[in-house]
């Protein structure tokens, strides 16, 4: 059973009403300072440690100029909700029945604590609130639904103690859900606004990436051919320079970029006497029309001027 430790006054805070409690909740303001872990379930001096440990973080957010978180407490007979007041999403959810001890701190009155045991690791936890008129009656309050909540145990002989375990392992559940969605919905948030942020930006050349092809080039990234263009001087696989572009029609070279070599038209002075005559017959028989068929011309003194 809870045991419930609050500093004893006159004017005790006023009870709710237990139709509140059983089929609703009642909701209080607070802020958060923080959990701690604790060695035993219960006792004035456990949480007194405690407390004691999550001020002094307290300070020292404060020197940093972190605020508290404020959170919203939602008590029914099922246990306590901690929620965030803008979004109501659960941050934690201390089942009733898992409670071991509850309590407001008689030397600051704003302060109230609680322990709740862990199911999966029996861990007991302490967690602290800071709360500047309400302290005593969320205490009073957290102590009202266990009484109701016990009440109703023993009214039904225990037939529904399997059924608030579900409930509550039900409630994890969907507090686990509901933390998992945040994450989730935070990291879609992180890719769509990365995705924003690359659509937006200038796109650079990087290594590796395709320049644009410019507008005077083909398919194949080569610049069309035309004959006027200047073709630069590359060498072939075999180390040899490629054959020089042709020369225009009007100027008498051959494919090779010689003159062609034309007997009849060297001058007089290029030939000895006895072979400028002899060509001279030639010249003039094949004028008549003369032919020859098989002969073998050899000129053994032709100068090697011609």
């Amino acid at each position: 059973m809870m045991n419930r430790a609050f500093n004893r006054r006159k004017d005790k805070p006023s009870m709710h009403n237990p139709e509140a409690l059983v089929k609703h909740h009642v909701a209080y303001s607070a802020k958060f300072l923080g959990i701690t872990e604790v060695d035993q379930p219960k006792g004035t001096d456990v949480v007194r440690v405690a407390v004691r440990k999550l001020k002094f973080q307290r300070h020292i957010k404060k020197s940093e100029g972190q605020k508290l978180p404020k959170v919203e407490l939602q008590i029914s007979i099922y246990g306590v909700k901690i929620l965030d007041p803008k979004t109501k999403e659960i941050q934690h959810n201390c089942q009733l029945h898992r409670m071991s001890f509850c309590a407001d701190d008689k030397t600051d009155k704003r302060i109230f604590t609680y322990i709740c045991t862990e199911p999966e690791t029996k861990r007991h936890l302490c967690y602290v609130f800071d709360s500047e008129k309400c302290a005593e009656e969320i205490t009073v309050a957290i102590g009202q639904a266990f009484d109701l909540a016990y009440k109703k145990f023993l009214e039904s002989g225990g037939k529904d103690v399997e059924t608030r375990k579900q409930i509550g392992n039900l409630q994890k559940r969907i507090q686990d859900l509901e933390m998992e969605n945040s994450k989730l919905k935070k990291q879609l948030q992180d890719l769509e606004d990365q995705l924003i942020s690359t659509q937006s930006s200038p796109v650079h050349e990087t290594a590796g990436s395709i320049p644009a092809r410019a507008s005077s080039t083909d398919i194949f990234d080569m610049v069309p051919f035309t004959p006027t263009s200047s073709m630069p001087r590359i060498s072939n696989s075999n180390g040899m320079s490629p054959l020089p572009p042709l020369p225009p029609k009007d100027r008498a070279i051959d494919l090779f970029g010689a003159v062609p070599f034309d007997p009849f038209i060297c001058g007089l002075a290029d030939f000895t006497p006895d072979i400028q005559s002899k060509l001279d017959e030639m010249q003039e028989g094949f004028k008549m029309g003369l032919t020859l068929e098989g002969t073998v011309f050899s000129l053994d003194q032709v100068d090697s001027r011609c």
